[in-house]
C-alpha cells in the first residue's frame, strides 16, 4: 500500500529552503504515536505546535538513538502540515520501511526491534520510544470493543481498539442513530491512540446506532482496515472499504455484531 492521504485527503508539501534558521519558537502540543512503544515498520508521525511555526521545521527534526547518535536520513524531505498550520505529519522513508526494496538494504530499515530511539528539534527532546516488532495485521473493527453509555446523559462513547492508530484518524470514526443522521459531538483518542471517545452535544436518547468506521483508517505503519502496507510490489492496492459496527444504548438489546463493509 502507498502512503496515502494525510489530513482528510489533502498533502501540505512545502518545499524546503536550502539554508536554515530555524523556526521561530512555538511550544510543541502533542507528538503522536504517543504511546511508549512503537512498530518497527512505523511510516508516520505528527507534531503538534501550540502555534504556527515561523519558517522550516524538518531541517531541525532529527531521529537519534538513546545515546545520542542520529539515524541516516529517515525522513522524506517534505513537510506535511495541517490546514491550520499548526501540525506537521512526518514521513519516515517508506523504501526503508517495506520489506523488499533496495533503499531497505542500503543504508537498511530505519527502525530495529529493541532499539530506543529519541525524536529532536533543534536538538531539545521531544519524545523517545522503544522499538518493537512490526505491525503488519492493521486494524481489526471486529475486535473493537464498545462500552454501554447510559441515556439521557452525556456521558463519553469509549470504544477500545485492538491496537493504536493513527493519531490524525480521530474523525474517521462517527456515530449514527438508527435513521442514519449523524450524532454531532467531539472525537478524541486516547490511551496511546488505541481508545476512541465520543462526548455527544446532547444527550444520548435510547435506542438503535452505529459506529461508522471510515475505510481509509490506518496505524502508524499504514495499514488499512481493509488492507496491508506491507504486500508485493506487484500487488495492487485493495480498495477501501468502509465499516459499521451496530450497538444500543439503554433498553435496546445491545445489538453489537461483526462489523459491515462498503465501498
Amino acid at each position: 500500500m502507498r502512503p496515502r492521504r494525510l489530513l482528510l485527503g489533502t498533502i501540505f508539501a512545502l518545499a524546503l529552503p536550502q539554508a536554515y534558521a530555524g523556526p521561530a519558537e512555538a511550544p510543541v502540543v502533542t507528538v503522536r504515536p504517543s504511546a511508549p512503544v512503537i512498530p518497527a515498520n512505523m511510516l508516520r508521525l505528527s507534531i503538534e505546535f501550540a502555534t504556527v511555526p515561523e519558517g522550516p521545521v524538518l531541517p531541525g527534526i532529527a531521529l537519534s538513538h538513546a545515546d545520542g547518535s542520529e539515524l541516516r536520513e529517515p525522513f522524506l524531505a517534505q513537510e506535511l502540515w495541517s490546514p491550520d498550520g499548526r501540525i506537521l505529519t512526518l514521513l519516515l522513508h517508506p523504501g526503508r520501511v517495506k520489506s523488499g526494496l533496495v533503499a531497505r538494504e542500503s543504508p537498511g530499515p530505519i527502525l530495529v526491534p529493541g532499539d530506543d530511539v529519541v525524536l529532536t528539534l533543534d536538538g531539545r527532546p521531544l519524545k523517545q520510544w522503544h522499538v518493537g516488532p512490526p505491525d503488519l495485521h492493521g486494524p481489526v473493527a471486529s475486535a473493537w470493543r464498545i462500552f454501554p453509555v447510559s441515556p439521557a446523559s452525556r456521558q463519553p462513547l469509549v470504544v477500545r481498539l485492538d491496537a493504536p492508530i493513527d493519531g490524525r484518524d480521530a474523525d474517521y470514526l462517527a456515530v449514527a442513530d438508527a435513521d442514519d443522521r449523524p450524532v454531532d459531538g467531539h472525537a478524541e483518542l486516547l490511551d496511546g491512540e488505541s481508545t476512541w471517545a465520543f462526548t455527544p452535544d446532547a444527550p444520548w436518547r435510547a435506542g438503535r446506532y452505529r459506529l461508522m468506521v471510515r475505510g481509509t483508517l490506518e496505524d502508524p505503519a499504514g495499514n488499512r482496515l481493509n488492507g496491508h502496507f506491507e504486500t508485493p510490489l506487484d500487488a495492487p492496492d485493495a480498495p477501501a472499504v468502509d465499516a459499521t459496527v451496530a450497538f444500543g444504548i439503554g433498553p435496546t438489546p445491545d445489538v453489537s455484531s461483526s462489523p459491515r463493509t462498503s465501498r
